[in-house]
């Protein structure tokens, strides 16, 4: 039976855990990195991925930071310069520019496979993370023997674990830590659509009663949409002829960008509120949707992984500094009380938003409409979402930190 060893070992390449190994790699760190296969990429130019992040001024900063954001860009990302948020049956409504205040955008939307992409290319020229592609954790060791059993008899020794796996994190389930979780008896139906007047470099999204739709600006007249409702109606919405559902979409969209066109496939995606009750044990500690799962109506889920990846990095750079184990549960609370609670908050302000907005009560159907009419006409708490848009407002990690030379 043969045995690795490195200072960290992360379990799961998506975006957050890629990006977490080529954070702590290049701080010295001598990471695995473990996935079940290599993601692609190359893809066909006409092919689009249902899967997009929009991605805060403060994510940009970490992927910049990174030295991922150019081959990024060679793939393609889309800025918004505005976003505007409506209620179906109501007057009131909100518009974002990001000129009020003195910025380019707002933020950029961005296929998942695209993030992806530019981390995994990055790793490939990064010495000291090891990729092991297609080995099954099969157990979890703890102790003076911290480290994984991997399915084919393999055993990987390291002072911290960490579990990027995703929702249904395998290396959560084996350190036996509970959740908190609750579905929200909605499915978001995705695709991507061209719009007849094109997307207007805007972000739209509008509340309606089962749900809200959010129609997220990628290259030229294209929009990835987000539409969360009912399941039966999700399914019912997939399954239609993409000509129906070009007429239910547009009705929906009230028109805003002319008339929508469906380009491709559908997929549908159950959504849940889930936290673990905790982010850490001795030598182990779970970043991104492991930790922490919201709703998608602000995108925030992936910006709040990136933020997460940025602390630990910055925590295990100050245990080494201090000759401090990177496993110590001192250590790894201190990246638990720095994320915790603003992963938390976020969550719980998206579960709200979405239970006001889902209300079908008229008095609160007064009240949203009283609400977002009053924050469209008050430019200082408008500009306070717009920086709260672009990630602003909270202590950020060394990786969101605009470079001093700059």
């Amino acid at each position: 039976m043969s045995e690795r060893h490195f200072d960290i070992a992360v379990v799961g390449g998506g975006m957050v855990g890629a990006a977490l190994a080529l954070g702590a790699a290049r701080e010295g760190f001598r990471v695995a990195l473990l996935e079940r296969r290599e993601p692609p990429l190359q893809w066909p130019a006409d092919s689009h991925d249902l899967r997009v992040s929009a991605l805060t001024r403060v994510s940009q900063l970490i992927l910049q930071n990174l030295d991922v954001w150019p081959a990024m860009v060679r793939r393609g990302v889309t800025a918004y310069e505005q976003m505007h948020v409506w209620e179906a049956r109501g007057l009131g409504e909100i518009h974002f520019d990001a000129a009020d205040i003195g910025e380019p955008d707002l933020g950029h939307i961005v296929e998942n496979r695209v993030i992806v992409a530019g981390l995994w290319e990055a790793i490939s020229r990064t010495p000291n993370v090891e990729v092991i592609l297609g080995r099954e954790v099969a157990d979890l060791k703890s102790g003076n023997e911290n480290g994984l059993s991997l399915a084919d008899g393999t055993d990987l020794r390291a002072e911290l674990l960490v579990g990027a796996d995703g929702a249904r994190s395998r290396l959560r389930e084996l350190a036996e830590i509970g959740l908190t979780a609750r579905d929200y008896d909605q499915h978001a139906l995705v695709a991507t659509v061209r719009a007849e007047h094109g997307n207007q470099s805007t972000a739209w999204q509008r509340f309606m009663p089962k749900g809200p739709l959010a129609l997220l600006p990628l290259q030229d007249d294209l929009f990835s949409i987000v539409w969360s409702t009912e399941p039966v109606e999700a399914a019912e919405l997939r399954d239609l002829e993409p000509a129906q559902f070009d007429d239910r979409l547009t009705l929906a969209s009230e028109r805003r960008c002319g008339r929508l066109s469906l380009l491709g496939d559908r997929a549908l995606f159950p959504l849940r509120l889930q936290h673990a009750n905790a982010y850490v044990r001795p030598g182990l500690a779970l970043v991104g949707d492991a930790a922490h799962v919201i709703h998608p109506l602000a995108g925030q889920g992936v910006n709040l992984g990136l933020l997460d990846a940025g602390v630990l990095v910055d925590t295990l750079v100050q245990a080494r500094e201090h000759h401090e184990p990177l496993g110590a549960l001192g250590v790894l609370r201190r990246y638990e009380r720095a994320r915790k609670g603003h992963n938390l908050a976020t969550q719980m302000a998206m579960d709200a938003f979405k239970h006001l907005f889902c209300n079908q009560n008229p008095a609160l159907h007064l009240l949203r409409n009283l609400g977002l009419g009053m924050a469209d006409r008050i430019p200082p708490l408008r500009r306070q979402f717009e920086r709260v848009a672009l990630g602003q407002g909270i202590e950020l990690p060394s990786l969101a930190r605009i470079p001093s030379d700059c």
